[in-house]
């Protein structure tokens, strides 16, 4: 089968969050099952030192690389606004090449690199499906003009979609109370790729002098808004007030900023509540220091308001630490199996869950001897199974809308 996966951001830019490892994952997973994968993508700043690229070369379309088994088009970008990239080469593309494509696999929704693919598809009968990874339900920013993307592109895209991939049951009824049919939606998780060697005990501590005795809390993601960082600097500064525990403990914030300032926010933040010292900005970690940081801390955070799924918390998971998770996460269901506790999306509730966890070590050992078979329901074979299936229902179907 010949697949065409569409992203606006792709390896090796880590810094757009999750999609770009998880659409890397479906394609490498698809490829090594035998099909022949192609990701349209934008360029969003390769150079000659971007790392771990692997060998490329310069295409009518902008770059093109081979990424064990699948190719990657990397396509020129003239133009950005936030996460919107401007692409003239995408209808040229699809006029020379949509027909070669088996079926398309459209991921995100507010961008214009899917929904200009999209459109072609409908023009040609190609068959195509979306995921919306967690962007149907406009919230936090933008509201506007995400509304108006509906009203004029988004409910046509998803209208023309063979499928829509909901990877939670939480998405699925967001889908359908936006009044999509119950008929097009089909769940499918996300998986986690866990290194096969994880690093040793103590090696995120020792780079960043924390004393291997000290309560350490991770948040470890994009510092946005939607997943509520500010939400646990105001949960931890009122557990360190009230729990006799919470002496030599850190709250460790990873990821990068939204470069709107909100990273010096949460740091005025930090300050105004007396934690200094008690926060620690790292940045962004990605590799083997993001494994590092899960495997040290002992427990790990994900407070958002909105999370279709939470492959953090996964990976934290099967890295044996305990999460705390709002009920508004998508995973929150595979937690509740024993992996951590799931809460309401509101600071007491966040706060009961840090006394839990971490004022009982009775608890937090259960929860990470639980982590174990937990982690066993995370991999990816279930989910790409699923997906080679559903692409070959929809195949199946031929060119009937």
């Amino acid at each position: 089968m010949k697949i065409l996966s569409v992203t606006q951001s792709y390896y090796p830019f880590l810094d757009r969050g999750g999609p770009t490892v998880k659409v890397r994952a479906i394609a490498h997973g698809l490829a090594n099952a035998g099909h022949e994968v192609t990701v349209l993508t934008a360029d969003l700043g390769i150079t000659e030192d971007t790392p771990d690229l692997g060998p490329t070369e310069r295409s009518r379309w902008g770059v093109e690389a081979g990424d064990a088994g699948v190719r990657v088009i990397y396509l020129r970008t003239l133009a950005s606004y936030r996460a919107l990239t401007w692409n003239p080469g995408v209808p040229v593309f699809c006029q020379e090449h949509l027909r070669d494509y088996d079926l398309v696999h459209i991921y995100g929704l507010y961008d214009l690199i899917g929904a200009r693919v999209a459109m072609a598809c409908r023009g040609i009968r190609v068959p195509y499906l979306v995921e919306p990874m967690g962007m149907f339900r406009p919230i936090v920013r933008s509201l506007y003009r995400k509304r108006l993307y509906h009203t004029f592109i988004g409910r046509r895209m998803l209208a023309g979609a063979r499928r829509i991939v909901a990877t939670a049951e939480q998405e699925k009824q967001e889908l359908l109370a936006g009044g999509l049919s119950a008929s097009k939606i089909v769940v499918r998780r996300n998986g986690i790729e866990v290194p096969e060697e994880l690093p040793a005990l103590g090696t995120f501590r020792d780079k960043w002098g924390i004393a291997r005795n000290a309560k350490l809390i991770l948040f470890l993601g994009r510092l946005v808004s939607k997943k509520s960082p500010d939400l646990i600097l105001e949960a931890f500064s009122r557990w360190q007030r009230h729990s006799s525990r919470s002496s030599d403990s850190l709250l460790v914030l990873a990821g990068p900023d939204e470069n709107d300032g909100f990273r010096k926010a949460l740091e005025t933040t930090a300050a105004n509540l007396g934690l200094n010292g008690g926060v620690l900005f790292t940045g962004p970690l990605y590799g083997q220091a993001k494994w590092a940081a899960y495997r040290d801390a002992d427990l790990f955070v994900l407070p958002s308001v909105n999370e279709n799924f939470g492959n953090t918390a996964a990976e934290a998971i099967a890295c044996g630490t305990p999460v705390l998770v709002t009920d508004q996460c998508g995973i929150a269901p595979i937690v509740n199996h024993g992996a951590g506790l799931v809460v309401p999306h509101d600071c007491a509730a966040m706060e009961a869950g840090l006394h839990q966890i971490l004022d009982n070590t009775a608890v937090a050992a259960r929860l990470r001897t639980g982590c174990t078979d937990v982690a066993r329901l995370l991999t990816w074979e279930t989910p790409l199974s699923e997906m080679h299936n559903l692409y070959m229902e929809i195949l199946a179907e031929g060119t009937r809308q």
